[in-house]
């Protein structure tokens, strides 16, 4: 028995999906062309990237079952996924597309089987086998290494991430309720 199966990735994919389009919201459209340094991608471009790449994992995933990513034309996918990155988008477009394409990603996997999961993957150029369900998870690990990415550019910008402005209000809370404690 799997105690972490289809259903559980898909609702700590939606967290981490809600979380990304949290800091895109937080992130003034003017700054959405700030590139942090050079050859990097703008806000704009890495919230269109994080939006899109889980089109990978759907098209390894999904009805073809790649099985043998040999077999997968990578370069093919990350050209169409370059060019969705650059197209010239308002912030209310990317955030349609990050809600979209995510819940479009989270309902997939909510209806990947056991079996599916569990089906072993063989990694290009003899990279060792690993399972439909470890590939599918670092679909998650990536959007949250660019989350990061963002959340630094918040910094830079002079924006406090949200995760930081929640954690910081429940250690006021914590401490209010710490001090009402000792004076009764």
């Amino acid at each position: 028995m799997n105690t972490y199966g289809s259903k559980h990735l898909a609702a700590s994919f939606r967290t981490v999906r809600n979380n990304t389009i949290q800091v895109a919201e937080d992130i003034p459209e003017t700054q959405y062309s700030y590139i942090p340094v050079d050859g990097t991608r703008s806000v704009a471009q890495t919230l269109a990237h994080v939006a899109t790449t889980p089109m990978i994992w759907l098209e390894l995933h999904g009805d073809k079952a790649v099985t043998n990513l040999d077999e997968f034309d990578f370069f093919g996918i990350l050209g169409r996924l370059e060019t969705l990155e650059k197209q010239p988008r308002t912030k209310a477009e990317i955030l349609d597309l990050l809600r979209t394409e995510g819940e479009k990603f989270a309902s997939f996997l909510e209806g990947v089987s056991e079996e599916k999961l569990a089906q072993e993957t063989y990694g290009p150029a003899g990279q060792p086998a690993k399972s439909r369900f470890e590939s599918l998870l670092s679909a998650k690990e990536h959007e949250m290494h660019h989350r990061a990415q963002l959340m630094l550019v918040q910094r830079l910008l002079g924006i406090v991430p949200h995760l930081t402005r929640q954690r910081e209000q429940f250690r006021r809370d914590y401490e209010e309720k710490m001090k009402a404690q000792t004076v009764s």
